[in-house]
């Protein structure tokens, strides 16, 4: 007598041909929780946003800083550089914030650092060495669009400074933008942060 083989179910994730020993992944891109899948044509395409790798049981949104275009994607693409993507499930990147820099696969548009200022002379800033180092006699905080001279009775010996150092006691410093600070007047006075001797 013949031997008679019962169809068994095939796995979610998988198809099963007529006539298959084994059953065989859903290629990627594609997706599936059926078990009664014959052809690779079964398993359902990945919407575009999302992505399955082989043998996916489900799709997988996009993450943050990437998107697909496309439906029936395996992977997700990274945003290019000058654009970025803050939200999950995405189709596509979004341009850069003017003063701001995103790197390739940003999730977020980034401020310029702390003894930096943006380059106005760039349409799109893709890292933060696109962002100048401010001068010594000047402060930039983070996200700085221009370099802000140091006031009287303060100074940057350094270029790149996030904040204005106070002359110390014995000195002072009458002008804007300085990079040091001047000896105190004989027969005056000079305190932390003088302006003028006194």
């Amino acid at each position: 007598a013949a031997a008679t083989f019962e169809a068994l179910d095939c796995e979610p994730g998988f198809f099963c041909p007529e006539g298959t020993a084994t059953p065989l992944p859903c290629p990627g891109g594609s997706y599936s929780n059926a078990t009664d899948n014959d052809e690779p044509q079964d398993c359902t395409p990945a919407d575009p946003g999302s992505f399955a790798v082989l043998g996916s049981i489900e799709q997988t949104p996009c993450s943050p800083g990437t998107f697909t275009a496309l439906a029936r994607q395996g992977i997700c693409q990274r945003c290019p550089a000058g654009e970025y993507q803050d939200s999950s499930g995405a189709t596509n990147c979004i341009a850069c914030v003017p003063g701001h820099y995103c790197a390739e696969g940003a999730s977020a548009p980034l401020p310029c650092p702390a003894g930096t200022r943006i380059n106005a002379s760039l349409d799109l800033m893709t890292s933060k060495d696109d962002c100048i180092t401010c001068p010594a006699g000047t402060f930039c905080p983070t996200g700085s669009d221009d370099a802000i001279d140091c006031a009287p009775g303060t100074f940057t010996a350094l270029a790149g400074q996030s904040i204005c150092e106070r002359c110390p006691a014995g000195e002072y410093q009458d002008s804007s933008g300085a990079t040091n600070c001047t000896t105190c007047v004989p027969g005056h006075y000079c305190a932390e942060g003088a302006s003028a001797p006194l």
